[in-house]
């Protein structure tokens, strides 16, 4: 059980799936510098790494809208409130291409390293920054992937309708908080395009570039395994990352792998969620019964 007070309820499949043998949602973690500057405010002052982060929302976020334009995905972008604040343009391009933006924190520092208020302080800048575009976010994702128990607690009473923080499954579920019911959109280290990319060796955030047909391999591989398990597959890209354009054709092999399997269904984290969070009361229960 996970220690949150909080109940775990499943739905049926079909209310998530449909006829689909698994469901893939494309996200982007926008976090241009926040990572950086939620380490060590001095890296400011690192012009090149500061640099590296910048890509993201200046070429990655452009770059990948097109993308995505051209075939015909909707997407989620989960921006940290302070990468609003830094790159408003983004945030609108993405807002105009008709995507859905959803809440990263604010500074993109971990909660689990916040105090209670703290990490409710997190949350309502997070809010107030994209509030000024008129972005009245329904989901969540913990910076770092790094949940902490009073955050999620408390997610309902800010009108978060959903988290993708955590990993306890690779189906959906919902659960019932102090503060209100959310839907869990689960996610994993290896459908992430950071534990493949990153190389910052100051701060250490990794020291790792694979080559993108692998990266597309590892993805495929994954979403055609969780066709057999009627699985969500969370694909989470972050736009310095993988808008590189080699990177961008990565993404692409995947959405190509899913398209020709026939049975994927592309769905955006807030349609999946409010499916899910309309199941009828007698068709949920606290045992997995799929």
């Amino acid at each position: 059980m996970l220690d949150v007070n909080a109940t775990q309820l499943f739905v049926p499949p079909g209310v998530w799936r449909g006829s689909s043998a698994a469901v893939a949602m494309l996200t982007f973690d926008v976090d241009a510098e926040t990572p950086l500057l939620a380490e060590d405010e001095r890296y400011a002052a690192h012009l090149s790494t500061m640099s590296h982060q910048a890509y993201g929302p200046k070429v990655g976020v452009p770059r990948i809208l097109k993308m995505l334009a051209r075939r015909g995905m909707r997407a989620t972008f989960f921006f940290p409130g302070l990468t609003a604040e830094r790159w408003p343009r983004a945030l609108e391009l993405v807002l105009e291409a008709g995507h859905e933006v959803a809440l990263h924190g604010y500074t993109h520092k971990s909660p689990v390293y916040l105090t209670p208020q703290e990490q409710r302080e997190e949350i309502e800048r997070g809010l107030a920054a994209l509030g000024k575009f008129g972005v009245t976010p329904a989901g969540y994702r913990a910076p770092m992937w790094s949940t902490a128990k009073s955050t999620m607690e408390a997610l309902a009473g800010y009108g978060i309708r959903y988290d993708s923080s955590l990993f306890d499954d690779d189906r959906p579920y919902l659960l019932d908080t102090p503060t209100g019911r959310i839907a869990e959109l689960p996610i994993h280290w290896c459908l992430d395009d950071w534990e493949q990319y990153i190389y910052v060796p100051d701060p250490d955030f990794g020291h790792t570039i694979n080559r993108p047909s692998i990266v597309a391999q590892l993805w495929t591989e994954e979403l055609d395994a969780m066709r057999d398990t009627g699985s969500l597959a969370v694909l989470t890209c972050h736009p310095f990352c993988s808008g590189r354009p080699s990177r961008l054709r990565a993404i692409e092999s995947f959405i190509d792998f899913a398209e020709a399997c026939g049975d994927v269904r592309f769905a955006r984290a807030d349609e999946l969620s409010a499916a899910l969070l309309a199941t009828p009361a007698d068709a949920i229960s606290e045992e997995r019964t799929e």
